[in-house]
């Protein structure tokens, strides 16, 4: 059993590296989440000077960094740092279905991890689609916005299950209350432009 990590075992270093890698999860990173909460103020001063905020949710289990606004670099001298990430339709769309699962899944209390598989993707997809789209076409899909997703860290494989995946919490950030309100009208705006092939 590993003992609680005191003050003077945190490491400022590991914490900032391992935010500058991606998210940041306590049950995938249980070594570096202990340096990271303990040291939020002086990881938060640390990026600040490279023109980042960090984003610690202690309840969820998760942190990121996020960049200053263009605004506020450009008052700060600096350039981006951390790049902004073109989505395709079907990646956000995706994400906004995700989300959506994540919001019904929570207010069930069915558990803390909401597990999801290529077919259900598949599925929730399928209306969002032209009716012309095969369901070979519609599957490559899919798995395409699945894979980007993962590697943008919103969702995990589960190791010898194949096709199915873990829906990271962090999501919850990116896809936001406000925006989950008019999620329906948005959802329907994806599928408006699916349709016409944009």
């Amino acid at each position: 059993m590993t003992r609680p990590a005191t003050r003077t075992d945190l490491h400022l270093p590991l914490a900032v590296t391992a935010l500058m890698k991606g998210v940041v999860y306590r049950d995938a990173h249980e070594t570096i989440w202990p340096h990271l909460v303990g040291l939020a103020p002086q990881v938060a001063d640390y990026v600040a000077s490279l023109g980042l905020t960090v984003f610690i949710d202690e309840s969820e289990g998760y942190a990121f960094l996020r960049s200053k606004s263009d605004d506020e670099l450009a008052d700060l001298g600096i350039p981006r740092l951390v790049p902004r990430h073109q989505l395709s339709l079907h990646t956000s769309v995706l994400l906004a279905l995700l989300r959506k699962r994540l919001a019904e899944f929570d207010s069930t209390d069915s558990g803390p991890r909401l597990i999801v598989s290529t077919e259900q993707m598949v599925e929730m997809m399928t209306p969002m689609l032209p009716q012309s789209t095969n369901e070979a076409r519609t599957v490559d899909l899919v798995e395409t916005a699945l894979r980007r997703a993962a590697d943008l860290g919103f969702v995990r494989r589960i190791p010898k299950q194949e096709g199915k995946f873990e829906v990271r919490r962090v999501i919850k950030a990116f896809v936001d209350a406000q925006w989950l309100a008019g999620l329906d009208a948005h959802l329907a705006e994806y599928a408006e432009i699916l349709a016409e092939g944009r």
